[in-house]
């Protein structure tokens, strides 16, 4: 496969990722991800480990914030090399909490892709947020 059309591929992968994401719907936030994925979220845990203890952080994510979402994204880049590809880019995440208040920041993603069985699966995913080495608190007010 030509790496235009695997472009155009992890470019709808991650469209409807967002998609699911937005409509809260774990099952299918999940179903992008390969079984033995391993995940660098900002929140949380130093790490992830497999579909299922990322399927219940996405939960705990999902019910912090059980308003109306925020995930935008911008700059998004994609580079397909065979059965692999990754891709880097800025998304604006948050929701609405419990009080009606929005919290949102940008943070700075990265994935890693694979074909398995003909199907393009995330088996890597890290999230991250830049922080001041003085005060070790995170910059959640950068903007793009």
């Amino acid at each position: 496969m030509n790496t235009q059309a695997s472009e155009n591929e992890i470019r709808s992968l991650i469209d409807a990722w967002r998609q699911a994401v937005m409509a809260k719907d774990i099952e299918r936030i999940v179903s992008y991800y390969a079984d033995d994925i391993t995940a660098f979220d900002a929140v949380g845990a130093l790490q992830f480990k497999g579909k299922e203890a990322y399927r219940a952080h996405w939960k705990a994510c999902m019910e912090f914030c059980p308003g109306p979402g925020i995930f935008d994204f911008e700059q998004l880049q994609i580079v397909p090399a065979g059965d692999s590809a990754f891709a880097h880019w800025l998304a604006h995440c948050g929701g609405t909490d419990d009080k009606g208040e929005s919290k949102a920041c940008w943070m700075r993603v990265t994935a890693g892709y694979q074909r398995l069985g003909g199907q393009w699966k995330v088996v890597h995913e890290h999230w991250s947020a830049p922080f001041d080495m003085q005060s070790g608190s995170a910059l959640f007010d950068l903007q793009p």
